[in-house]
């Protein structure tokens, strides 16, 4: 049930009345906590794509189980999506609002998968040296684990990826191996 055009347009407006009254910081802050609360609780994301659950309690959940918590701009707005029917597309609403405020505010997200999990040290390095490569400004680090991986890291940036891990290193010599590159070596 994606709708990236619908999800940005919806993001343009509330970015736009944040910025024009001077409540951008609060209404990002929320909408992370959005973004927590979708991908934490599945259930809840499941009641607002739900076409049994009247729109009505849509809202009454909804205003339940966050309106302490967020600021009212983003109360009312939520509150607008119910009434609109568009409630379904929250999560996606508040993850292209996300990505509007990165760009805006020119951040760069950066995303590292390790095989254990890194510690603060490790991620200033890595900062660094993706700062001094690229030299992206400000940059908003998130860090995956994945086993799988053995050692070595992926690194994926908006438009590129760079994968230094053992688990690709075993690939490309089982891939060796396959077309026999090695055979013809030893006649």
């Amino acid at each position: 049930m994606e709708n990236p055009r619908l999800a940005g347009r919806y993001a343009k407006s509330i970015v736009d009345l944040s910025i024009e009254q001077n409540q951008l910081e609060a209404v990002y802050a929320d909408m992370k906590l959005l973004i927590s609360v979708c991908k934490t609780n599945p259930d809840f994301v499941a009641m607002l794509r739900s076409p049994i659950i009247q729109a009505d309690k849509k809202g009454k959940i909804v205003a339940a189980v966050i309106s302490s918590q967020v600021s009212t701009l983003t109360a009312a707005f939520i509150q607008l999506l119910v009434s609109k029917g568009r409630e379904a597309y929250l999560p996606e609403i508040a993850t292209a609002f996300v990505d509007q405020y990165n760009q805006l505010k020119n951040i760069h997200k950066v995303k590292i998968t390790t095989a254990m999990p890194v510690g603060d040290e490790t991620k200033k390095a890595i900062l660094a040296k993706v700062n001094a490569i690229t030299g992206i400004g400000s940059i908003e680090l998130e860090t995956a684990v994945n086993e799988e991986l053995i050692g070595g890291f992926v690194l994926e940036t908006e438009d590129k990826i760079v994968d230094a891990s053992i688990l690709r290193d075993l690939n490309d010599v089982k891939k060796q191996f396959i077309r026999n590159d090695y055979v013809y070596k030893i006649r």
